[in-house]
């Protein structure tokens, strides 16, 4: 059975930095493309940050362009969103999903219970 895990939401401050991880089970890194999503309040979901249905690129959402990284550790099948320089507006609840790649959620069909995280002074 297909599962996607996110932790590593919490505070911080503007500037700061936090690292989600997406722990998969179920499938391998090689077989679906796990890409990070966001939702704040009052607002629809949005793609932050995936990996190409190849695998050999990335997408970024503009507003996280230079300050967030997506990487992943095929050994472990989990991956990361290094979220650094944080902005209030990045307050969100985070989701990892599992699916086709890039930045469109219909592109994904397995999606994690989500991670908040909070940027405020």
């Amino acid at each position: 059975e297909v599962h996607v895990v996110e932790s590593g939401g919490g505070s911080v401050q503007p500037g700061g930095s936090l690292r989600l991880s997406c722990a998969a089970s179920g499938f391998t890194l090689n077989y679906y493309v796990i890409g990070w999503f966001r939702q704040a309040p009052g607002k629809e979901r949005e793609g932050v940050s995936a990996f190409s249905r190849s695998g050999d690129s990335t997408y970024y959402a503009d507003p996280v362009k230079g300050r967030f990284t997506i990487s992943r550790d095929n050994a472990k099948n989990i991956v990361y969103l290094q979220m650094n320089n944080l902005k209030p507006e990045d307050t969100a609840v985070y989701y990892c999903a599992a699916g086709r790649g890039g930045l469109g959620p219909y592109e994904y069909d397995f999606w994690g219970q989500g991670t908040q995280v909070t940027v405020s002074s």
